[in-house]
């Protein structure tokens, strides 16, 4: 038996589930704030795992907090493949980034069973927690648990700008999962996803294949000063940990200026002080930054620089620096079989589709690290993501997920 080469999705049944995770977690006009391991996350949770058990799918949850939910292949013996992105929102989102993913690996499993087809492998479907880090840095923690990037107790030690710990906000919304998060066998894994960028859309192409990610460099750093008065304190004397912290995060800034006409960013991301009040210097910042280039040896020397000025500021202002975490994505990472496979059948199915490098972060730059990875971009109206204008229509994803089921079941009824 083999599934019918123009098989396709149910484009109604896949919208109207977005539709259902729209209006939970709202934020601005049209978008969604549904900030990990808040009461919203929790909500949207619940949600997918009605529809998982509904669909017959077997879900566990481990213990960082991901939900996979498993339908059962031919030989329960085989890895699986799995499907996956993030429920999780920015605190100004849209409805599609990394929903789509989630949801698109459950209408999956859905048309199989319309088909009343069994794959020869497990198919398993996964919601990595905390793939945005808008609450808890650095992003996409769950999926380098998985892999062994981290260590399931230093997740659980993330602390975020209101002063809550990840392992008891996991606990107190009830996904403290008991399966343990460590690197287990996996076949393949796939990830659809927005295009999160202009080039589809202006160009009329309906489906992105990923060949790989702009090569990245991220820090988190902590300043240490000292608290003094704003006021009597002499200017020689202080050790001002927000104004170390901004003179970084503006020197990064300008550096993605330098480099922005070959295509190069750096972002200044993010800075949390404290005690960040009137009157009173600030003795601690913690500051991320991160760069990319789609040159990999530019990169490097994009990442050299953002590493020098960090120091150069802490010494400006007088402050001890640390830096806490760094990460590298991106590269050449993403499988060619997979890559080969995606683009096959998208010009097989007759849709218009061209090569891309991914810009943005994703799970599957992690799970690339661990078993062959794929990503399927579909298009985004305009190419703005991480705002609640982020906007696509149900055609937007016809091809992407068409294309998604022929490639995924290709890989699920491999035997050997």
């Amino acid at each position: 038996m083999s599934i019918s080469p123009v098989a396709g999705m149910s484009l109604d049944r896949f919208w109207a589930t977005i539709e259902s995770s729209a209006k939970i977690g709202e934020g601005r006009p049209g978008g969604l704030a549904r900030l990990t391991l808040s009461d919203a996350d929790r909500q949207m949770r619940d949600q997918f795992v009605v529809w998982c058990k509904d669909a017959g799918l077997r879900v566990t949850v481990d213990e960082v907090g991901s939900i996979f939910a498993r339908r059962e292949g031919a030989n329960a013996e085989a890895h699986p493949i799995l499907i996956g992105s993030h429920l999780d929102t920015q605190i100004n989102g849209g409805r599609y980034d990394g929903i789509a993913g989630v949801l698109a690996g459950l209408e999956l499993c859905r048309t199989l069973d319309d088909l009343d087809y069994r794959t020869e492998r497990p198919i398993e479907i996964v919601n990595w927690t905390n793939e945005e880090g808008c609450r808890y840095s650095p992003p996409m923690v769950a999926s380098g648990c998985f892999v062994g990037a981290y260590s399931p107790e230093w997740v659980h030690e993330r602390i975020g700008d209101d002063g809550s710990r990840f392992g008891t906000e996991l606990e107190k919304i009830g996904y403290r999962g008991i399966i343990p998060c460590v690197p287990r066998s996996v076949d393949a894994y796939f990830e659809l996803h927005i295009e999160q960028g202009p080039l589809l859309h202006a160009e009329g192409c309906e489906v992105g294949v990923v060949t790989g990610g702009f090569p990245s460099h991220g820090m988190l750093a902590r300043f240490a000063g000292e608290t003094a008065h704003t006021g009597p304190w002499p200017m020689e004397l202080r050790r001002n940990a927000l104004a170390a912290g901004a003179r970084w995060l503006s020197a990064v800034d300008d550096l993605g200026m330098e480099y922005a006409g070959t295509g190069g960013k750096a972002t200044a991301a993010r800075l949390a002080a404290w005690p960040n009040k009137p009157g009173i210097l600030s003795d601690t910042a913690d500051a991320v930054c991160d760069v990319r280039h789609g040159d990999p040896s530019t990169t490097k020397v994009m990442a050299e620089r953002m590493r020098r000025s960090l120091f150069e500021a802490a010494a400006r202002n007088g402050c001890e620096v640390e830096i806490l975490d760094e990460w590298l994505w991106g590269g050449d990472i993403f499988d060619p079989t997979l890559i080969a496979s995606v683009r096959q059948h998208a010009g097989r199915l007759g849709y218009r589709w061209r090569n891309i490098v991914s810009q943005a972060g994703h799970d599957a730059y992690f799970m690339a690290r661990h078993c062959p990875t794929a990503m399927v971009f579909t298009p985004c109206r305009g190419g703005i993501t991480h705002n609640n204008r982020e906007h696509c229509e149900p055609d937007d994803f016809r091809a992407g997920l068409d294309v998604l089921l022929h490639a995924v079941v290709e890989r699920a009824d491999r035997s050997e």
